[in-house]
């Protein structure tokens, strides 16, 4: 069995005169096998093609290599890799804090701060930090963490229900799942 490093320093495929192995596997650019072939027989046949040698198994027992225009490749690869990230929707954490004294209109005001977040995509963390002998406040606070998930259930869900943590208390609201019209 030969040694072989399966990718470069980059991290990318080996590619023809980079392949150690002395056999290799091949596969011609349609899928179908040429067999095992010495390292320098399956060169000449890239070469004669006006293709690259790409190592795609290389901890195999005789390593794979598939004929293929390694460039278009790469390019390829790199495009699906763009419209996957172009795709993907990231969900950040914002955080509204309460506190167990909050008056009604500081506390229209947060509901529609965390309106605003959760219609933006964005989870809503509810908090209140006790201090002092406001501990004592703990289960109205509980009970007023639940008025606001209840105030916000239109299109809000409750991810985590409120649980205190010490001299915290937290809760965490995502958006309801839209159902997609038909």
């Amino acid at each position: 069995m030969d040694s072989i490093k399966p990718t470069d320093k980059k991290g990318e495929n080996l590619i023809n005169e980079q392949i150690e192995a002395s056999y290799v596997l091949v596969i011609d650019e349609s899928g179908n096998q040429l067999g095992k072939l010495p390292i320098e027989e399956a060169l000449s046949i890239a070469d004669d093609k006006g293709l690259d040698l790409v190592c795609v198994a290389p901890n195999a027992e005789v390593p794979v290599c598939k004929l293929m225009d390694y460039s278009k490749y790469r390019y390829e690869q790199n495009k699906r890799a763009k419209e996957a990230k172009k795709n993907q929707k990231i969900i950040s954490v914002k955080e509204v804090r309460l506190s167990p004294t909050i008056d009604v209109g500081d506390y229209e005001t947060k509901a529609r701060a965390a309106r605003k977040f959760i219609e933006g995509g964005d989870k809503v963390k509810v908090s209140c930090r006790f201090r002092g002998r406001m501990i004592e406040q703990a289960n109205n606070t509980k009970d007023l963490f639940l008025k606001f998930a209840e105030k916000l259930s239109d299109i809000a869900q409750v991810d985590q229900q409120p649980t205190l943590d010490g001299r915290n208390m937290f809760m965490v609201l995502s958006p309801k799942m839209q159902k997609k019209k038909k």
